[in-house]
């Protein structure tokens, strides 16, 4: 199955307590940095390996800490996001309970790296248990010299916090998140200033989520170029998969970089194929917020080469004929499932979570809920299609953060690919509306 940089000792009995976790290996990034490495020095090793932000955006890591303004007498701060609001993503609320040391080092050795004397964890507020487990490793890793004054007697300073947020989908965006860690409502910021010049309490900041952090510590171990060796091409080392829905074996996996598409469905290594023998009809790649792609596209692309499971390979064809790694959230879709229907969830979702604070996504996404539960029970007519179409693109890019284009592109990509689904569902009501009725027609589907 690969290499296993995040997951290799997740299944240790007691790798959650502290001793455990030392005894495989743990902390010895924080003693390497904090002891024979200036914080530039593990900045370059990031930028070397090639890590890109895991939580959706795929950023360069080690770019995005370069930014980072480092004005004299201003305190820098580093978050994590652990918030993972993003529909069909679950891998970073597995890893924080599995192995909390991990998540715990990776902010140990990331905030030395940036100069940051106070950092958060800011995480989701339904889970509360994980909460629970991260203030139970951060008090052992105090109570170690790991935390708190002159970190292993290394001059170097750090007080580590946990902080839960409400539940709401729209502090997954970095400033959101910012604005409800100073107790405010969490409503995103206008950039430009960025955090890295101006983010948490008017400081410069840097985001990163729980994935991307607990990376760091293999890379300071074992060099970036080690870990640019993995993967392929920019999209360098492994990822974590939430992959859910209709398959034999879902779960959390750690793939290399670089892994067909078809070989994650169908292998036994993975997904193990689609539930029961049926159909492959769609798949979300990347969370509930990136364009859904039918079956013959998810495994191939446009010009007919293998789809990988990587950035670039998954974005190929922009969004005509492609989608988005995102956060890893994997969701399939079988023969039986009603993209009409799983469309208006979504649209309910974005409608129900957003922030109200840009009329486009307040007042668009209102009306995509509307239009689409319109058709979805037996009332909609052949203009609605082409009024999605036209609601969405007012939405998209249109908004201050990117939870309008979040909203607008699992409408657009529904339409552009099973436009024939949308028309079946208005041109016959009663058939479409009958208890366990699935459109059967123009299946684009593949069988292992």
């Amino acid at each position: 199955m690969g290499l296993k940089i995040l997951t290799e000792h997740i299944n240790v009995p007691g790798i959650e307590t502290l001793k455990v976790y030392r005894k495989h290996g743990g902390y010895k990034s924080v003693e390497k940095a904090v002891k024979t490495m200036s914080p530039e020095e593990v900045v370059e090793e990031v930028k070397t390996s090639g890590l890109r932000g895991r939580g959706g955006a795929g950023f360069p890591t080690g770019m995005k800490w370069s930014f980072l303004a480092k004005p004299e007498g201003v305190p820098r701060y580093l978050v994590c996001n652990a918030d993972e609001s993003e529909p069909g993503t679950f891998k970073d609320r597995w890893f924080m309970e599995k192995n909390p040391h991990a998540l715990i080092e990776g902010m140990i050795t990331s905030s030395y790296a940036l100069g940051a004397n106070t950092s958060y964890i800011y995480i989701r507020g339904e889970l509360l248990f994980v909460l629970r487990i991260l203030e139970k490793a951060i008090a052992e890793a105090y109570a170690a010299g790991l935390l708190g004054k002159n970190i292993l007697g290394s001059g170097y300073d750090l007080d580590l916090h946990v902080a839960p947020g409400g539940g709401a989908y729209i502090c997954g965006e970095e400033t959101a998140l910012l604005e409800s860690l100073e107790g405010k409502r969490g409503n995103p910021r206008n950039k430009p200033p960025f955090p890295a010049v101006k983010g948490l309490f008017q400081s410069p900041t840097v985001v990163n989520n729980v994935e991307t952090i607990s990376s760091v510590p293999w890379i300071v171990n074992n060099g970036g170029a080690e870990y640019a060796k993995i993967g392929i091409g920019r999209s360098t080392g492994t990822k974590l998969i939430s992959a859910s829905g209709n398959i034999n074996n879902p779960g959390v996996y750690e793939i290399e970089l670089g892994v067909p598409v078809e070989e994650f469905i169908y292998s036994d290594q993975y997904c193990g194929g689609i539930w029961k023998g049926k159909q492959l009809k769609a798949v979300v790649p990347g969370g509930s917020s990136v364009p859904i792609l039918p079956a013959n596209l998810i495994l191939k692309t446009a010009a007919g080469e293998d789809r990988l499971m990587t950035y670039e390979s998954l974005s190929d064809g922009g969004f005509v004929s492609g989608s988005m790694l995102g956060s890893g959230a994997f969701i399939v879709f079988d023969e039986d499932q009603c993209i009409v229907r799983n469309t208006w969830n979504y649209a309910r979702f974005y409608h129900h979570e957003s922030c109200g604070q840009c009329s486009p996504c307040r007042e668009g996404t209102g009306w995509m809920e509307k239009v689409l539960h319109r058709i979805e029970y037996g009332h909609g007519h052949q203009q609605d299609i082409d009024l999605l179409v036209s609601v969405s693109k007012q939405i998209e890019g249109n908004t201050i953060c990117p939870l309008g284009d979040a909203a607008a592109w699992p409408v657009a990509s529904a339409i552009r690919h099973f436009r024939h689904e949308f028309e079946w569902h208005i041109n016959n009501p009663k058939e479409a509306t009958a208890p366990g009725a699935v459109y059967r027609g123009q299946l684009d589907a593949v069988t292992a």
